[in-house]
């Protein structure tokens, strides 16, 4: 860990912030070193206060709410309870009418329904191929998973499996003939492609030439017109191209000379630097700037070693194709990146203010994202990512409307100190604290000229669920909270007030993350739902699980779908309030397999995050199934088991029991790694196995619940050890 520090406006910077700012960051911006730092120590010495003051209204509120479930425990008279949250401010008065007025939005988040990926910022590998995750094999993504789950099997290293891949031509015909229906027949049928004059004609096995049903969805293809060698159609906004090469294994089979279908993916990407990351530090803030700053430049590089070879990875280019007017059609090959900053609790080493106080991290995290994206919004870059010229950046756990006005007032700041247009930084409203749940309407009037995202986080609005009652009664286990009553409330809850405040059309309603990266099959069976419940996109853990649920924005019309669901009845507070207790006494035996459940996942978490500085990953979970675990993963689980322990549910010397029954099953699954530690060494527990305890015991005194504090400080302990031998 680097802590050497220098002089900036009377700040102390860690020596790699300074060098990636003055050598890096403010190349080409015409911005001098001097005043941008100035300005910086401005922006903390005015915005860490209220900063501050806005994190103990959130403490005075738990206070006042923890005080009120101790005089009236279990489930609470709604009445009774909506006028304690009104009378604390928890809950405000809704405003009369909302409308978002955000300008300047780039189609793929204001108009185009999709998928979109979340990666962690601090792997370039992994951002990469998030950003070039754009364009899928759809052949590919159907053969490798189990979304064919009984057509022949699939080893690694096998040759090619005729009974998979008819599987997957058959599937893409049935997408081609939803995607772009000919005026008869069906793609099924096809034998080959032409264009001519300006139109394409698909062959038929019958002898017949027809066209399309929709001429307009044929928009461009490449090579020789008489015999192409692609052939792009459009259909929901989302592009389709087929790939004729009549030299792969597919295409020999195919009488079409068809050897893919490469389809439009990821239209929107989230890099992540928060809970998808380990980013504990000065070294570790700077590496997912760098990673930001090249990624809008467009040359992010990362050497991969594959198979006992290494190249470098690179960001794709733009893709190019004739327009059946002979014309020139340029695609974009890149997602469209938003940045996820950290939220207003945490503080960095990074920057020490004039008093020697570490910087909210939240004020920094905004100023370098923005920064680094400057490369995108003026000079050659400009245009990279964003075409329309705005900065997006998603913040988190943000706790109602003030808090949410806060972020509004830093991103100004930020615009005045690097000479931007106002509302170039486009904000992303995280509705995943139930405060902003129960005032989402507030919280979008906020921000009205910068809000282009709202998006439901089950995981971590779960884990507000459980501490902000934490003191009301035993709550439900894990697995029901899926059914219970305020659950279906806040989905429903976001969609009407997002799509009422007129945010359809200028920026995206987004839904929660599909969390079994090798459960493709169930994902195209379940994810569709998330769309018909009135998302325009919803989160996917990996480039091929984007290019399966793509499906899905074929088979739904995201505009119908809104135009279904406006104007029904809006969803009462009440119900997004209702309170997830247990109806009745949980037996021992749930108990004690709800115990191991959460204590095996919290194990499997933490101790890549303290040991290896992993932020998100399959981790197994109790019966082996890989599971995406990321911070708000680890909020539910520890939240749940400190209720129980709050309620006398369980006690501490169970918990310990656990912890010692689960560390060996953990250590088991992770036999295969070459870095991993026991969590129970030769020496007693190690720091992983620390944290995993610490996050359950004091569990209900953590600040909202949130794992950064405890885990930041054990990983910096980590780190030194290491570091010191």
């Amino acid at each position: 860990m680097n802590t050497s520090r220098i002089d900036r406006a009377g700040l102390q910077v860690a020596e790699p912030l300074v060098a990636f700012v003055e050598d890096e960051a403010l190349a080409g911006t015409g911005i001098d070193a001097r005043v941008f730092w100035q300005g910086v120590a401005e922006i903390i010495a005015d915005l860490a206060p209220i900063n501050r003051e806005l994190l103990s209204v959130r403490e005075r509120m738990q206070h006042s709410l923890d005080e009120y479930h101790r005089a009236h425990p279990g489930r609470p008279d709604a009445a009774g309870y909506r006028r304690q949250l009104e009378e604390i401010g928890y809950l405000v008065a809704p405003p009369e009418s909302v409308e978002v007025v955000t300008e300047n939005v780039d189609a793929e988040i204001a108009e185009i329904a999709g998928p979109q990926l979340v990666v962690p910022l601090l792997n370039a590998r992994f951002a990469i191929n998030a950003a070039n995750a754009r364009w899928g094999s759809l052949y590919d993504a159907l053969y490798g998973t189990d979304a064919i789950p009984d057509a022949g099997e699939l080893t690694p290293g096998r040759e090619y499996n005729p009974a998979r891949g008819s599987v997957a031509i058959a599937r893409g015909r049935e997408l081609l003939d939803e995607a772009a229906p000919l005026e008869r027949g069906s793609h099924g049928d096809s034998v080959g492609y032409s264009v001519e004059a300006g139109a394409l004609r698909v062959h038929l096995s019958s002898g017949e030439s027809v066209a399309l049903a929709d001429p307009d969805r044929f928009i461009g293809y490449s090579a020789d017109a008489a015999d192409p060698a692609s052939v792009i159609v459009v259909h929901h906004g989302l592009h389709i191209e087929i790939v004729r090469d009549r030299e792969s294994a597919i295409s020999r089979t195919d009488p079409a000379g068809i050897s893919d279908l490469v389809i439009e993916s990821a239209m929107t990407t989230i890099m992540d630097l928060e809970d998808s990351v380990a980013a504990v530090d000065a070294d570790d803030k700077v590496l997912g700037y760098r990673n930001w700053h090249a990624l809008m430049r467009g040359d992010l590089r990362a050497d991969v070693t594959k198979a006992g070879s290494t190249f470098v990875r690179t960001m794709n280019p733009d893709r190019t194709y004739t327009a059946p007017d002979g014309g020139t059609v340029t695609l974009s090959g890149r997602s469209l990146l938003l940045v996820r900053n950290v939220g207003h609790l945490m503080i960095t080493d990074a920057v020490l203010d004039a008093t020697g106080a570490e910087a909210p991290e939240g004020i920094l995290d905004a100023i370098m994202t923005v920064l680094g994206s400057i490369a995108d919004l003026r000079g050659p870059a400009a245009g990279t990512n964003s075409r329309a010229g705005s900065v997006y950046v998603v913040k988190p756990k943000m706790h109602g409307p003030e808090e949410v006005a806060f972020a509004v007032t830093l991103f100004e700041r930020v615009e005045r100190l690097l000479g931007l247009a106002h509302a170039t930084v486009k904000l992303g409203i995280m509705d995943e604290e139930r405060r902003t749940s129960v005032n989402l309407a507030a919280c979008i009037d906020a921000a009205r000229e910068r809000v282009a995202f709202i998006n439901t986080g089950f995981l971590d609005r779960t884990g507000d669920e459980l501490h902000t009652s934490m003191r009301a009664g035993v709550m439900v286990p894990k697995g029901a909270m899926r059914d219970e009553a305020w659950l279906a409330a806040y989905e429903r809850s976001n969609v009407d007030i997002g799509g009422a405040s007129g945010l359809r059309g200028r920026g995206q309603i987004g839904k929660g993350m599909w969390a079994m990266p090798d459960l493709m099959h169930d994902m195209l069976d379940q994810k569709s739902g998330q769309l018909r419940a009135g998302a325009t996109t919803a989160w996917v853990p990996s480039p091929t699980a984007a290019t399966l649920h793509a499906l899905h924005y074929h088979q739904i019309d995201s505009a119908a779908v809104a135009a279904e669901l406006a104007g029904r009845p809006a969803q009462p507070v009440d119900d997004l309030l209702e309170i997830p207790l247990a109806s009745a006494p949980l037996s021992p035996e749930m108990v004690e397999t709800e115990l191991d459940n959460n204590v095996q996942s919290i194990l499997g978490y933490v101790v890549r995050w303290v040991d290896q500085g992993i932020g998100c990953s399959k981790v197994p979970d109790i019966h082996g199934t890989a599971l995406m675990e990321d911070r708000a993963t680890l909020r539910i689980s520890s939240q749940l088991l400190a209720n129980w322990l709050t309620q006398g549910v369980i006690g501490v010397d169970e918990i310990d029991q656990s912890l010692r029954r689960m560390a060996p099953v953990v250590d088991e699954q992770n036999a295969d790694d070459p870095l991993y530690e026991s969590l129970i060494g030769t020496d007693g527990p190690g720091l992983a196995f620390t944290a995993a305890r610490r996050l359950i015991i004091e569990g209900a005194e953590q600040p909202n619940g949130y794992t950064e504090p405890l885990l930041h400080h054990l990983r910096r302990a980590k780190k030194s050890a290491i570091a010191t031998g």
